[in-house]
């Protein structure tokens, strides 16, 4: 019962978190950056800024979809961040830009986070199945369980490691766009608020999955105790 009410309390902030993040984003999506440039302008000085020529900015379709990718060397932008001149577009693409950043330099929570994503990746692969069965299983074979266990403690620790790696992304992003004079007073503090409103859903997250975690532990440890 007590998982329940908490689970079901992580699943509201979550909806609420993603309802506030839309709307702010929405809103300073309205709102024009004091430099006119467009989020591909953006994202291409402050990688020039911080000496990275390598990277590339390209357009990319869907919704929240941005991302940096170092596989291939780009920053890639929403059609709507790429082209749009507002706050929100330069925020975003600063973001990102954060990311090749922090591969530049060899950031250590982004190292982490890449050395985990194969083992994540076949993890996340498995993990749904091995539960399944594990619970279905657990009074004849609770090892099976306990390696599905293993595997989503493997997804719960990714989703705890993107959150130092996300929040310094996002400070990167606000501190270059200060120093480089794309934002005043006004239009900064609209940047540092869609920002802190992202990485709250990455918080969100992270402690969706250790509740779903706990929950599963607490199956495991019931039946070790029967």
């Amino acid at each position: 019962m007590i998982y329940w009410i908490l689970f079901i309390g992580i699943a509201l902030v979550s909806y609420l978190v993603q309802l506030q993040l839309n709307a702010k984003f929405e809103k300073y999506a309205k709102v024009p950056n004091e430099s006119g440039m467009t989020g591909r302008e953006v994202a291409e000085k402050m990688l020039r800024d911080n000496g990275i020529y390598d990277v590339k900015v390209t357009s990319t379709p869907g919704m929240l979809t941005d991302h940096y990718n170092p596989a291939t060397g780009t920053v890639n932008l929403l059609e709507g961040v790429y082209n749009s001149r507002s706050v929100a577009a330069a925020a975003v693409a600063a973001h990102e830009c954060g990311h090749a950043v922090q591969h530049a330099v060899a950031y250590g929570p982004l190292q982490l986070r890449s050395a985990l994503v194969p083992v994540v990746q076949f993890a996340s692969s498995w993990v749904q199945w091995v539960l399944l069965a594990g619970i279905l299983l657990v009074e004849s074979f609770p090892s099976l369980l306990l390696i599905g266990i293993v595997l989503f403690a493997m997804t719960t620790l990714f989703s705890f490691v993107t959150l130092p790696v996300e929040i310094d992304a996002s400070r990167r992003a606000t501190a270059w766009l200060s120093n480089a004079g794309l934002t005043t007073v006004r239009t900064h503090s609209m940047a540092v608020d869609a920002l802190r409103s992202a990485a709250y859903t990455y918080v969100v997250a992270a402690l969706s999955s250790l509740a779903t975690l706990v929950y599963y532990i607490m199956i495991f440890m019931g039946r070790s105790r029967d």
